[in-house]
């Protein structure tokens, strides 16, 4: 077992241990949830949880609320910023926080490094202990920061863990059937859920260089199925208020000789989902990171040597930290 699969397979007694106190959000005002590569998509989640508890919230990349943060709400309008970052070091992610200090919009940051540029940044932090041993690709604090997240959208987490560990176990039993011959992915969940998809794509292309994407499930249809043959797995996140519709997808993608993994629905292997609906994406989530570890693998990749990838993005200064607040 590497690094990599240990920060894992051993996350679940952080969970139990991320008990800090939480912000209090103002219900009145939006939410934009910002972050970069795995925070963005986890942010995309805990936006559709907030916008589903009754919280308007969306979520915009590091760099686009940096530099344009007008072509995601208007110039003016008060809103809540909440940044997530791993290392809290990020370029895009600091300078996104930064620049909405500047504009006078209040910010939270959502990190696992205290000292850092994010947590400085910061009006208010909220910190989580990660596994130790977590390398470039980011893994416990992933799931950390989702669960943090889930429960500033009023979200009861507890049991996730527990929920989560047992489908790891079984997803990390069936990964070799389910990934035999596999020469592409797709990740498919609509809602919270599709954060999460983006996620498990991202972990499947990092971790082992298969080529990956991810779609909201029923949308599909519309041009990438094009593409599904007897070399694909599909991952299907199952949500209960689409079952009909994405038991007929899933149907039709095994008869073009699709493998599917179904989580919480059909699939070639179907594997329930423990636990209330709310929690779908954080039961699931270090099951589609086992996922990944299992392909690289197969591949004979070190997970804890991506290609090409470095654990903190840092951009150039170049003469200039943030474009002029207000613009």
């Amino acid at each position: 077992m590497n690094a990599t699969e240990r920060s894992i397979v051993e996350q679940f007694p952080l969970w139990e241990r991320a008990t800090a106190p939480l912000p209090k959000l103002d219900p009145a005002l939006p939410v934009v949830l910002v972050g970069c590569g795995t925070s963005l998509h986890i942010a995309q989640s805990v936006a559709a949880a907030l916008t589903l508890a009754g919280v308007q919230a969306w979520s915009v990349a590091g760099g686009e609320w940096w530099l344009r943060p007008q072509a995601y709400s208007l110039p003016g309008r008060p809103v809540q910023v909440i940044v997530l970052s791993r290392s809290g070091e990020t370029t895009e992610a600091v300078r996104a926080a930064r620049r909405s200090r500047a504009d006078g919009l209040p910010v939270i940051a959502i990190t696992v490094t205290p000292d850092s540029s994010l947590a400085r940044a910061a009006d208010t932090v909220v910190l989580a202990e990660t596994h130790p041993e977590e390398g470039v690709v980011m893994t416990a604090s992933a799931s950390l920061m989702l669960l943090l997240g889930l429960r500033l959208a009023g979200i009861d987490t507890a049991g996730a863990a527990a929920a989560a560990a047992g489908l790891l176990q079984e997803v990390g039993r069936c990964a070799g059937t389910v990934l035999e011959g596999r020469t592409q992915a797709v990740f498919l969940g609509g809602g919270p859920l599709h954060g999460i998809a983006r996620e498990a794509a991202l972990k499947m292309q990092e971790m082992s260089l298969t080529p990956a994407e991810a779609y909201p499930t029923l949308d599909y249809r519309h041009g990438p199925i094009a593409l599904a043959d007897a070399g694909t797995l599909a991952v299907m996140l199952h949500a209960a208020d689409a079952a009909p519709d994405e038991t007929a997808l899933a149907g039709e993608l095994e008869q073009r000789g699709v493998r599917v993994l179904g989580l919480g629905g059909p699939g070639t292997v179907s594997l329930a989902i423990p636990g209330p609906p709310a929690l779908r994406p954080l039961v699931c989530l270090p099951a589609l990171q086992i996922l990944g570890e299992r392909q690289a693998g197969r591949r004979g990749l070190d997970t804890t040597r991506p290609r090409g990838l470095s654990k903190v993005v840092s951009l150039p200064d170049q003469g200039r930290l943030s474009p002029k607040a207000g613009t």
